[in-house]
């Protein structure tokens, strides 16, 4: 028993160890958006094939010296001088790349982020085969950054929950041109990914709240006779974020929501009202209702314990709920 648990113990602790290393050294690099790969943080390594080419070139020399072989030598060398050739020109072709991160869109849980990835190269020769990947995830994109051009890279990642996440440490490499040696380099984002909870997929309706104020004078407003409810020609003085942008493009004539009749179906949304006990579950069902209220144009505040937004419609007003949600 203590024979075969020995081993298991063994491997254990070495991934232990491995993983606080690379810890330790990831912690290290400095977080930042924009990368130039210099001598400082580029580095090489032979491959497995350059390990073998070694071993043979080792095994050609001893033949070589053992019988005197004059081809043998010349072959050694060349052979030898190739690769020394190839490792300047594999450490050259990742030096002086910069990597430029865009910063990614908010998505919501379950959804892949898309992370772009700008590689700039300054020189007059041009960089084949650069890969990048998500350094955990090692799923390579091959890219070709032409002379003192441009290439841009989408790597994808699966973030773990809602909230603020930092973006995961990526990696940039090459193999080019014999593959004998790995000329790699790290770098960790300063960029942060916001996740917002998984929308319900079939939420109830939204919960009706009785009519304010203003909702009691809106049901004394007369509309204008072919104007739908919500809808009216445009006034000199209402605000752009009320215009029906859509309606515009398609007719040509300015129409603006009835502010009036938006306060009329103006709703607050809350935890309480999901009838719902696990929180993640609550917060799924309250970013379904911020969609639907979005969609069909309502006024709509959000109510998360101390925190209070109050009501209002639109691209930044749905943003700020969103966010409240991601980070409850």
């Amino acid at each position: 028993m203590k024979t075969s648990a020995s081993p298991s113990v063994f491997h254990h602790l070495m991934r232990a160890a491995r993983a606080a290393l690379a810890q330790w050294w990831q912690a290290r690099l400095p977080q930042t958006d924009r990368l130039t790969l210099t001598q400082r943080n580029v580095y090489i390594l032979p491959t497995g094939a350059g390990w073998m080419l070694a071993v043979t070139l080792l095994v050609l020399l001893i033949a070589s010296i053992n019988y005197q072989l004059n081809l043998g030598y010349l072959l050694t060398f060349l052979l030898g001088g190739s690769a020394l050739v190839a490792m300047h020109v594999s450490h050259a072709n990742l030096r002086g790349i910069t990597l430029t991160l865009i910063a990614p869109e908010p998505v919501f849980m379950g959804a892949k982020a898309i992370i772009d990835v700008s590689l700039h190269n300054p020189r007059r020769q041009p960089r084949p085969a650069i890969a990048l990947c998500v350094h955990a995830a090692q799923q390579w994109v091959f890219t070709d950054v032409t002379a003192t051009g441009t290439a841009h890279v989408q790597l994808g990642w699966h973030a773990s929950s809602r909230g603020l996440h930092p973006l995961p440490m990526l990696s940039a490499q090459t193999l080019f041109p014999l593959g004998s040696f790995r000329v790699w380099a790290l770098w960790r984002p300063a960029a942060q990914l916001l996740v917002y909870p998984t929308p319900e997929a079939k939420p109830p309706p939204l919960p009706m709240l009785p009519a304010n104020a203003a909702g009691a004078q809106a049901q004394q407003a007369v509309s204008r006779p072919g104007e739908p409810d919500g809808v009216r020609a445009y006034r000199r003085g209402d605000p752009f974020k009320y215009l029906l942008w859509k309606k515009v493009a398609k007719t040509g004539e300015l129409i603006s929501r009835d502010q009036v009749q938006l306060q009329q179906r103006a709703v607050w949304l809350e935890r309480s009202q999901t009838g719902l006990g696990h929180p993640e579950q609550q917060l799924s069902r309250l970013c379904a209702w911020v969609l639907q209220a979005d969609r069909q144009g309502w006024r709509f505040g959000l109510k998360l314990g101390a925190q209070e937004i109050a009501p209002d419609c639109g691209a930044p007003h749905l943003q700020r709920c969103l966010r409240a949600l991601a980070l409850a």
